[in-house]
């Protein structure tokens, strides 16, 4: 059940004459009144022939046009608009029952609290079979106001509680992290000029596309005023940005006028302080080390850079921003991914946009690594290869049954519903950006001998997981990748091990899959020399500067390595 608050009006008549007429596709059939007020006193226009609409307006604005003549001060904003809704596979309510929803709502919203007989004066009108408008006068009895402060909330509740008592569809609690529907004018409009979106929906997918672009608040605006959207900015005498408005071009007003629309008038999330606060963060220090091994490649840095969020937090404000960053990773892949993907990754980054804000306060700082990987994703000139792609993705994935389950623990439900709809058109897009992967691997399988020996790797190392990976159907592609990452160097158990660590398998429906893409990327490079590195320690000795003098310098050796206690045939390809 749906209860939305519309925008206060000042006009009872009209309001009335809306819900009492044909309405706008002739779609109203028997308006007639099934609760009101305990003092309404007169005839229901939609039953009584001789009861006239005005009369009605007049009776709901009594106690309005008192308060006007003893305050001399006309009240505005006084008429209150909530339509409530079943949804369309909810058995049809009988009078007495919408009656009792009335009764309730009016309740919860403050309008005519229970036991308070100089509440609002209010009515419930029926016209169709799945929903009723209530309309009340928002000044008391006694003249004063009503409280309706965080009426919505209350009004949700009271909606979750009367889904339970009668049997319909239960929705999940609100948490006012919602973007605003979209006014019925809003949607007229949009289908009058043959626009897919309303303005507010169109100028929110513009600005998360924009914001992998931006390292600032300024870059970002921009951005988008480069992109012909207009922009309008208000600054402080300094010259400081204190807010922002956008508009979309051909979005104009009677008067010809562009439309302006609030950054957090279009999201919760995109006010200039959330923006700010999202963008202008600082690289942690690096050491020089972890600079040089760092992949030239964006894709593979991004790949690397997931592995923060896989790894874990206990602090939830950090979960936040990482999940926050997700959703910009998730974004900007859509983007420069090929177009074959396009459609489910655009999928996957509009449902998680939903997901990526909560009421938990994000840690910005606590995710720049993987924002900084979007960033440089948004800025390279060429695409990935389809291994590159496919190891991305994959993460991804993982990465989003991360930010699903945490979600659920918090008891996020709309976020934990966003992820899983993400998961899906991920899931479809991996399994695309995969199968020429594993196409080509599977054509060049090894022979039999190294087969046995890497299902010998694979049950010593995933035992749990063995049976479900040597009887999935890209089991032979596996053992392409596993003997090529031999080849290079790397031993195959432990580049299980590691798989398996940084993405456990039970959720996975194709284990094997899941590990050819893990695979190739960890050993996408041949394993280090231990020797060499070795050899360049002792050389960065002898080069020490002269306070560290060659005849101070204690002898260097080669690090003693362990040897793996398994030792297989000679695996020839």
């Amino acid at each position: 059940m749906i209860a939305a608050i519309k925008p206060a009006g000042s006009n009872t008549r009209g309001l009335l004459a809306y819900l009492y007429g044909p309405g706008r596709h002739d779609e109203h059939t028997d308006p007639h009144i099934v609760a009101s007020f305990a003092m309404l006193g007169m005839p229901d226009p939609g039953r009584d022939q001789d009861a006239t609409l005005t009369q009605l307006a007049r009776h709901l604005d009594a106690p309005v046009q008192l308060r006007n003549s003893e305050f001399g001060k006309k009240a505005t904003d006084h008429v209150w608009h909530c339509p409530v809704r079943t949804a369309p596979e909810d058995r049809h309510l009988s009078d007495t029952e919408w009656g009792e929803i009335a009764q309730r709502i009016v309740e919860a919203a403050g309008i005519a609290p229970p036991g308070d007989d100089l509440g609002c004066r209010w009515i419930a009108v029926r016209h169709a079979d799945d929903h009723i408008h209530i309309l009340a006068t928002t000044v008391r009895e006694d003249g004063r106001r009503p409280k309706l402060h965080s009426s919505g909330i209350r009004i949700g509740d009271a909606c979750r509680q009367i889904e339970k008592d009668y049997g319909l569809r239960r929705l999940k609690k609100g948490d006012r992290t919602a973007e605003r529907q979209p006014a019925q004018t809003e949607m007229h409009k949009a289908q009058r000029l043959g626009w897919e979106q309303t303005s507010r929906a169109w100028l929110q997918d513009c600005i998360r596309a924009a914001i992998p672009h931006a390292s600032n608040a300024e870059e970002l605006l921009a951005y988008l005023e480069a992109d012909g959207i207009a922009v309008k900015l208000r600054r402080g005498p300094s010259g400081d940005l204190l807010g922002y408005a956008v508009g979309r071009p051909g979005d104009l007003n009677k008067d010809g006028e562009q439309i302006f629309h609030p950054g957090g008038k279009i999201a919760p999330d995109l006010t200039l302080p959330k923006l700010k606060a999202r963008l202008e963060t600082t690289a942690p220090e690096e050491h020089p080390t972890a600079r040089r091994d760092r992949p030239t490649s964006p894709w593979h840095r991004a790949t690397d850079a997931l592995d923060t969020l896989q790894a874990g937090t206990t602090d939830n404000t950090h979960a936040q921003a990482h999940i926050t960053a997700l959703g910009e990773l998730l974004e900007v892949t859509a983007q420069k991914a090929p177009a074959h993907l396009h459609a489910e990754l655009r999928a996957a980054s509009k449902a998680f946009a939903r997901a990526q804000r909560s009421q938990i306060r994000a840690e910005n700082q606590a995710a720049h690594t993987l924002r900084q990987a979007a960033r440089d994703i948004a800025h390279t000139a060429t695409g990935p290869d389809d291994s590159a792609l496919a190891a991305l993705l994959a993460a991804l994935v993982w990465a989003t049954i991360i930010a699903a389950r945490w979600h659920e623990a918090k008891n996020h439900a709309h976020q934990t519903e966003a992820a899983r709809q993400t998961l899906h058109h991920l899931q479809a897009a991996t399994d695309r950006a995969l199968t020429p992967v594993v196409d080509s691997l599977a054509t060049r399988q090894p022979g039999d001998h190294v087969r046995r020996a890497l299902a010998h790797d694979v049950r010593a190392a995933i035992p749990d997981h063995a049976d479900r990976i040597l009887t999935d159907p890209a089991w032979p592609a596996l053992a392409a990748a596993l003997a090529d990452a031999e080849a290079g160097g790397h031993k195959p158990h432990r580049l299980l091990q590691e798989a398996a660590a940084r993405r456990e398998l039970t959720t996975a429906r194709q284990p094997a899959r899941v590990l050819i893409a893990r695979i190739q990327h960890t050993s996408r490079n041949p394993a280090p020399n231990l020797r060499a590195e070795a050899a360049r320690r002792r050389s960065t000795v002898a080069l020490a500067p002269s306070g560290h003098q060659a005849g101070n310098a204690q002898p260097t050796t080669a690090p003693t390595t362990h040897v793996d206690q398994q030792h297989h045939p000679a695996r020839r390809h």
